[in-house]
């Protein structure tokens, strides 16, 4: 057992963590982010729960002849989309799990 330090307080202080911990999660969830493709000609709009809400292209990257690089523009936006998602997340969330081996 830790010095001066009861089970009861160590509980204690585990909630207090944890209540903060879920705050700072729904806070994150309602914020958004926007990837973005080259030229901006994708934007794919997230959640910070991960959640796809939004997917604008313009109309300038659609062209029938060359379908494969409007899906690589779809893809580049959503990949920047969830990069900055999930580095938000680590960045706020992150530090309730260093040090657990996660």
């Amino acid at each position: 057992m830790m010095r001066g330090m009861n089970m009861q307080q160590m509980m204690k202080q585990a909630k207090a963590m944890q209540k903060k911990m879920m705050a700072e999660h729904e806070e994150l969830a309602k914020q958004e982010f926007i990837g973005k493709a080259p030229d901006d000609m994708v934007t794919a709009t997230f959640t910070g729960d991960n959640t796809l809400v939004d997917l604008k292209i313009k109309p300038e990257a659609v062209d029938p002849d060359d379908v494969d690089m409007l899906q690589d523009l779809v893809v580049a936006a959503i990949n920047d989309g969830m990069k900055q998602v999930n580095d938000a997340t680590q960045q706020k969330l992150g530090k309730y799990t260093r040090g657990m081996g996660m």
